[in-house]
């Protein structure tokens, strides 16, 4: 599924009834089966996009489509930076809200424990979430965002949080993750190494709007000790430079 958005602007009024413009003219083409990263300073859009491409915000002006139909609440999956998952439910309950509440998706429980198996958290169907660690937590949300049967994936910072270590660990099991189900995967990060790492290409958003493409010359399948190819370490660099010489 190709996801465009055209020339779309987007802002909101603030407590004054100011308007204040967030999105600005923008146009950014997604393609089937794409792992894209978001990067840019706080307050550039980020978010906003992720939230318009979900339908929870309709645009100003401009048009945001998949497969060249206008794009609707519930066409995508998306996963928020807190993890959201309820806390009353167990870890299997969370799972399977998706078949709960849209009428077009069905699972079983034996389904989702095979689906826990996969991501490594068979044995934890019954916990509660404040019983998993943060990365066994965004292990089960992701899960829930893929349970939608949605074929794009869009994930609002979705490792922040983590320690570095735990931090590493998810990114190679979300590519693995990526990489057998063929998803298109949009992902905001303020980590230049983790969107090196992962994407195919990165998306720097601009204080003054604009939008600079920057594709990411690493092979896949991807290895962590790529990242210490001249290749990487020079696009680090690049990045670094372009976002410490903005000013907001």
């Amino acid at each position: 599924m190709t996801v465009v958005l055209k020339n779309v602007s987007y802002s909101y009024t603030n407590e004054k009834r100011q308007k204040n413009l967030v999105i600005s003219h923008l146009n950014m083409e997604i393609k089937n089966g794409e792992f894209i990263s978001i990067i840019g300073r706080s307050g550039t859009g980020k978010s906003t996009i992720l939230r318009l491409m979900t339908g929870l915000l309709q645009p100003d002006e401009g048009d945001i489509q998949i497969d060249q139909k206008d794009i609707s609440l519930g066409d995508v999956g998306y996963m928020p930076q807190k993890d959201l998952l309820l806390p009353w439910r167990t870890i299997l309950d969370n799972i399977m809200i998706a078949s709960e509440i849209q009428q077009d998706v069905h699972i079983t429980k034996e389904e989702a424990g095979v689906w826990l198996q996969r991501v490594g958290l068979s044995g934890y169907e019954h916990v509660l979430p404040k019983q998993l660690s943060g990365g066994m937590r965004q292990r089960a949300a992701f899960l829930r965002t893929l349970l939608t049967g949605k074929n794009v994936l869009l994930l609002d910072e979705p490792f922040g949080a983590l320690d570095a270590l735990t931090k590493k660990e998810m990114q190679s099991w979300l590519l693995s993750m990526w990489q057998d189900l063929n998803k298109t995967i949009v992902f905001i990060t303020h980590d230049l190494e983790e969107a090196i790492f992962l994407s195919d290409r990165i998306l720097l958003l601009h204080p003054d709007h604009r939008i600079e493409e920057i594709s990411v010359p690493l092979s896949r399948p991807r290895k962590p000790e790529m990242l210490l190819s001249e290749e990487a370490v020079t696009l680090r660099q690049k990045l670094e430079k372009k976002i410490a010489n903005e000013t907001t």
